[in-house]
């Protein structure tokens, strides 16, 4: 099956728990519901098994593909699409290796050295493009010049991440991306059913 690039025009990621796994199973599909076209389970410093668990629940529940960060041992178990790893997780080609043909692959790419792990990719996430304070690890801000200039090197498509709002969410398809990729965004949202919403429309308009 080819990788359509489509589902990454939104993709929400989670930010932790925030109290019980149902409560955040229902924040995601309410971001589902109001326009995002993937999810990425990201689940820092939670116990495997109710990263599988959470994730299983997912894969039953909505419609749109389900994306495990780190793990892909995790997402093969619980049934989701695909992993996204970081420059510090098992390289894509070893994933690449373990795992059916139609399994998405992800990967992070930061700057110049982190573009050949992006080889057997199906997409990279390119960031952070702004400041953000959703992921401690997410380093220094490149903007949206250097994200295209990554963007072309890899040629993957492309999702930013790091601090993409509603409105600064237009710019990283001006610049060649094929969506975002944002946390706070939607679910920093007392309402992230809408704020998905608003960012599918300002990319769609």
């Amino acid at each position: 099956m080819t990788f359509d690039p489509s589902i990454l025009r939104v993709m929400a990621v989670t930010d932790g728990l925030h109290g019980t796994p149902d409560r955040l199973v229902d924040r995601v599909v309410a971001a589902v519901l109001g326009g995002a076209t993937c999810l990425q389970v990201r689940l820092k410093g939670t116990p495997a098994r109710m990263v599988a668990d959470v994730t299983r629940e997912l894969v039953r529940r909505v419609r749109v593909p389900v994306i495990v960060n780190d793990r892909f041992d995790i997402a093969l178990a619980a049934g989701a699409a695909g992993v996204h790893l970081g420059a510090d997780d098992i390289s894509v080609a070893e994933v690449r290796r373990a795992t059916p043909p139609s399994f998405i692959v992800g990967a992070s790419v930061g700057c110049d050295a982190e573009v050949i792990n992006a080889e057997f990719a199906d997409y990279v996430g390119i960031g952070p493009v702004y400041g953000t304070h959703s992921k401690s690890d997410a380093g220094t801000a490149i903007g949206v010049a250097e994200f295209a200039r990554l963007a072309a090197l890899t040629g993957k498509p492309a999702v930013g991440i790091g601090g993409v709002t509603v409105e600064t969410a237009r710019a990283i398809l001006d610049a060649g991306g094929v969506g975002i990729a944002v946390i706070g965004a939607i679910f920093a949202s007392p309402n992230p059913g809408l704020a998905a919403t608003e960012l599918l429309h300002e990319l769609s308009r």
